[in-house]
């Protein structure tokens, strides 16, 4: 058995979700069997953005043609801060064995972007521990949090406009031409929180002599990375709602489907400039046979904070008005409230100033990518703590909100 037993790094908030400008607060415990010569503990705070991927390019011809990787990347960096927990430092000590906590706190930045995880890039904000050892290899921890951006759809001008669009097109088959197949579609806003469900209303003539196979709602993330020389765009299914077959000379009619937005990092990314993502929804109606689908694609925004139009009246009633609520909890930045009773123990921690100040937290979900491997290229096989993660992001389950 080593000396060393537990290095893990502890977040008092557990769920490990902060908004910027928060204080980060946690502590660093170290158990060991036996005594344990070092320099020092060290804790670093360290939020980063970075992008990178590879690009396959030939050149010459015959037997002078050759293939190279091209590399392509970019780095933004939002803070990296050191702190010595314990020991000089610069010269050697003894943490004697049992267990032992260093407490730590820190100032998050203003304006920073939100977590966001790719194969591409990143955005990612960690804290990762080192017993500093003379002469051996040091040991190392790492713990990654969740910031979230606010974006505050009250302050979008455009959020709460209704959407809409429509398209035809012809069906060639050799050198006949049939059709047209069209559609209208229409959604009653362009702002959204995860949670929030999409009202789908849509037409679909179908004037051709051929079968639709399908016609369909595909929200999609369009993501854009840029590198000091070269940017690259990759766009991802994030959630699909589907109709059946219209036969030819036929007709279908979307009357108030839902999709239910899944937990998504908000639109832009802002204060980030090498990453930036925007959402769309796209009606398709797919004809069977060699043809391009009709396509009417409407550009949504995703938030944080909900339009005050939005919230079901039921669950803002569970609250009661400003002028009747008690004093916030001290130490809290934003009320936390249960049918209208101030409570210690909030649900989530608490959001900054909005233009809905007295709207509950919101729950949080892990983003609907999943986890991601955390590490890095000054990490190794050794290295404790978190070797995946997800992100979470603001969800809004308003199905649990009945009075």
């Amino acid at each position: 058995m080593g000396k060393l037993k537990m290095f893990e790094i502890s977040l008092s908030n557990p769920q490990g979700v902060y908004f910027a400008g928060q204080s980060l607060q946690g502590h660093v415990t170290v158990e060991l069997n036996q005594a344990m010569k070092m320099r020092g503990v060290r804790l670093k705070f360290h939020g980063r953005a970075y992008v990178h991927w590879t690009e396959t390019h030939s050149s010459g011809s015959g037997k002078n043609r050759h293939t190279e990787t091209r590399h392509y990347s970019a780095t933004e960096t939002y803070f990296n801060f050191d702190s010595l927990l314990f020991g000089p430092g610069n010269d050697t000590t003894d943490l004697q064995a049992g267990r032992h906590t260093f407490p730590f706190v820190f100032q998050l930045p203003t304006n920073l972007p939100s977590s966001y995880e790719s194969h591409i890039g990143n955005i990612r904000y960690y804290l990762k521990g080192t017993i500093d050892k003379p002469w051996k290899f040091d040991h190392t921890t790492k713990k990654v949090f969740t910031i979230i951006g606010v974006l505050d759809l009250n302050q979008e001008p455009t959020a709460t406009v209704p959407q809409q669009g429509q398209n035809q097109k012809y069906l060639c088959c050799l050198c006949c031409r049939t059709g047209p197949i069209s559609a209208h579609f229409q959604i009653d806003r362009r702002g959204y929180v995860p949670g929030d469900s999409i009202i789908l209303n849509a037409e679909i003539s179908n004037n051709s002599n051929r079968t639709m196979s399908a016609s369909r709602v595909r929200l999609i993330m369009v993501a854009r990375y840029h590198a000091t020389t070269k940017s690259k765009r990759v766009t991802t299914e994030v959630a699909r709602v589907q109709h059946g077959e219209i036969a030819p000379f036929g007709s279908d009619t979307w009357s108030s489907d839902r999709m239910v937005i899944p937990p998504l990092p908000p639109s832009y990314l802002a204060g980030c400039k090498i990453i930036d993502i925007v959402y769309k929804l796209q009606f398709e109606v797919d004809p069977t046979g060699p043809s391009f689908d009709l396509e009417i694609p409407l550009e949504i925004i995703i938030g944080t904070i909900p339009l005050r139009s939005a919230v079901p009246p039921q669950f803002m009633s569970q609250y009661p008005p400003p002028s009747t609520m008690p004093l916030p909890p001290a130490g809290f930045d934003a009320p936390f409230y249960t049918k209208g009773i101030a409570t210690n123990e909030p649900t989530a921690p608490p959001m900054p100033a909005s233009t809905l100040p007295y709207l509950p937290p919101p729950s949080y979900a892990e983003c609907v990518f999943g986890k991601v491997s955390t590490k890095g290229d000054d990490d190794n096989e050794y290295t404790m703590g978190d070797k995946d993660f997800a992100p979470v992001y603001t969800y809004y389950d308003w199905s649990k909100s009945s009075v």
